[in-house]
């Protein structure tokens, strides 16, 4: 297992009810992360409509999770 801490922005915040939490992941990925993170949470967001993000760089959703690493789910941003 593996321990990250999440943060969620705009839908995902408001769909998990926070806006950070440290999770135990069975995941090696971040696409396996967020499709874990979706079932618990409902989540409505396919992950291409998503950019993710660790310990502070864009990544790509088949990156290696390491234990203590830091992940962004990075929703669609509306405004004008």
């Amino acid at each position: 297992m593996t321990s990250v801490r999440i943060q969620y922005y705009a839908l995902l915040r408001e769909q998990a009810g926070m806006s950070r939490e440290t999770v135990q992941s069975k995941s090696t990925d971040a696409a396996g992360l967020y499709d874990e993170l979706r079932e618990r949470h409902g989540f409505t967001l396919a992950r291409s409509q998503l950019r993710v993000a660790i310990d502070g760089e864009f990544a790509d959703w088949s990156t290696a999770l390491v234990d203590g690493a830091e992940v962004v789910f990075i929703p669609p941003v509306a405004g004008g």
